[in-house]
């Protein structure tokens, strides 16, 4: 078992919390996010692996082969699905805060600090 895929997958998390917490920009911080969130694909990915494993398809396979979680790459697929639908919203969230404020600056939005 080697550590890379799980030191990748730190690398890209640390690297979209840097990008969230410098950033300027609400859609730029929408895209650190998603930066963020695939560090997960990553290491469900290395998480599942297995070497010399095939694809979890039982009928051609004999019974000792080696194969894959099926289970972790549904829940990689999923992850990608939500993904996608939670940087959608938030997008169209940050586009109607342009539209009413103006600005896409956290530090100029007046009007929303409590």
């Amino acid at each position: 078992m080697t550590l890379l895929p799980y030191l990748v997958s730190a690398w890209i998390f640390l690297i979209g919390v840097y990008g969230l917490v410098t950033s300027r920009n609400l859609i730029h911080a929408v895209g650190c996010l998603s930066v963020t969130q695939s560090s997960t694909y990553v290491l469900l990915l290395a998480i599942g692996y297995r070497h010399g494993g095939t694809a979890p398809v039982y009928a051609a396979l004999p019974r000792d082969a080696v194969v894959v979680d099926p289970v972790v790459q549904a829940l990689t697929l999923t992850d990608v699905v939500v993904g996608a639908t939670v940087t959608a919203l938030l997008l169209a969230l940050v586009i109607q805060l342009h539209k009413r404020h103006g600005t896409v600056d956290p530090d100029e939005l007046s009007a929303l600090k409590g």
